[in-house]
């Protein structure tokens, strides 16, 4: 075995001589850049901490559903009475004859329900929203099952009255059911553990994700309209409603920090069909979100890490585009040793950059080359396709002729679980 890895350092050191260091310098310099900023994020994560308190007020938690699965949101709703809130309002479709029947069979005083004629995601949240008694609003996706202790985590940092919003950690619900689920959950680690920590500590996280965020509901009124009724270019804004009211509660002077301690299980798409929609969604939705900031001013007022973070979202095409050009267009001429380098310094960056991930599923170093191609995709084919069609309005992965998101339904998932089973049993007999 010996022999094997001094024969491979043997023919790495021999590639490298190829190619002149004058020629790497650009893309050298470039990379140690990028590589600090990636380290300066990662210590103020490593930095950042739950609060921990004693702070406990009414909580109304508001769950719009368009068409959604049954039996997901029936064990999803489970997961959040089972943490006592106040009360639950569900905003489903008056179209979701299923899941209204479904709901009615509920027998508990907490959850109320409310049919609503959707006219997208924001329309269902502000009657969610207005119709809430809570002093906080906890906004739930329909598919999202809460971990054990959220509910009493996510209202700490409220003991601050600087704090506006608060976001969850977040991973993918039965990861290992798919390749693609593997890929998500990859990635979101990567965002939970290295990146929203760092803008959480500087109390300016530039989007609390939407499949489940807290808020103080008197900060949410004022501003509601403007989440509700967004135009972007001449157009009515339906998706990115997440990113939309951070930056409502930003730009109202408020913090928006995150809580590791409050987590949250989410589904994600099964199919290669659907991830990619997905990420053109909130590609889409990022760009137009970022934007507004930039140009209304409001990005100007957050601190530096939030500045650098948003930034380099809004640049990732521009950065890794001319990283690639210059590696295959310029006077730098690859041999096939020097091919192979490339790829390893690629799959080496990358692997480094999982190591939040790949230290908590260290089996997973294999998919690292496929994890390397899928944020290369993500980062230039998709991103300049959803900058080039920002302005297109819609979900995507729902519509009105399926039940449950694509790629999402309780059949891409394995056996029910125990909590599923009960939540769908007291369901029928009740029924």
């Amino acid at each position: 075995m010996s022999r094997f890895f001094d024969g491979v350092w043997s023919w790495l050191v021999a590639a490298a001589a190829e190619t002149s260091w004058r020629e790497l310098m650009p893309l050298g310099l470039a990379g140690a850049f990028v590589w600090g900023l990636w380290f300066y994020r990662v210590l103020l994560s490593r930095l950042d901490r739950p609060v921990l308190n004693d702070y406990r007020t009414s909580v109304s938690v508001v769950v719009p559903s368009y068409r959604e699965d049954p039996d997901i949101l029936l064990e999803c709703l489970h997961s959040w009475l089972a943490q006592n809130p106040d009360e639950v309002v569900l905003v489903p479709d008056v179209g979701d004859t299923e899941v209204l029947r479904r709901l009615a069979a509920v027998d508990d005083p907490r959850l109320r329900v409310l049919p609503f004629t959707h006219r997208g995601k924001r329309s269902a949240l502000g009657v969610g929203i207005r119709a809430a008694r809570g002093e906080l609003v906890v906004l739930v996706d329909s598919d999202t099952r809460w971990q054990r202790g959220l509910l009493a985590a996510v209202q700490m940092p409220f003991a601050d009255p600087a704090v506006g919003g608060v976001g969850t950690q977040q991973n993918v619900h039965q990861r290992t059911t798919s390749v693609w689920r593997r890929v998500a959950d990859w990635l979101v680690n990567l965002r939970y553990y290295d990146y929203v920590p760092a803008m959480g500590r500087a109390g300016a996280v530039a989007c609390l994700s939407g499949r489940t965020a807290a808020y103080r509901r008197s900060v949410v009124l004022p501003v509601l309209d403007h989440l509700e009724n967004e135009f972007f270019l001449g157009r009515r804004c339906v998706a990115g409603d997440d990113g939309r009211l951070t930056w409502l509660v930003l730009a109202s002077g408020y913090r928006t920090v995150h809580q590791s301690s409050a987590r949250a299980m989410s589904m994600f798409p099964s199919t290669l069909r659907a991830f990619v929609k997905q990420r053109v969604r909130w590609s889409r939705n990022s760009y137009r979100c970022y934007l507004t900031a930039l140009w209304k001013g409001w990005l100007w007022r957050t601190p530096l890490v939030t500045k650098i973070t948003v930034l380099q979202i809004l640049l990732t095409p521009v950065t890794m585009g001319m990283a690639l050009g210059y590696l295959l267009l310029s006077r730098l001429e690859l041999s096939p040793r020097g091919a192979v380098v490339v790829l390893f310094w690629l799959l080496a960056g990358r692997g480094i950059r999982g190591w939040s991930h790949l230290r908590r599923h260290p089996r997973e170093l294999l998919m690292l080359p496929l994890i390397a191609a899928v944020v290369i995709g993500i980062s230039l084919p998709i991103k300049l396709y959803a900058f080039a069609t920002m302005n297109r309005q819609g979900w995507l992965t729902r519509g009105a002729d399926r039940i449950g998101g694509d790629g999402q339904g309780a059949s891409t998932l394995s056996a029910p679980t125990p909590a599923r089973r009960r939540a769908v049993a007291v369901s029928s007999e009740i029924a």
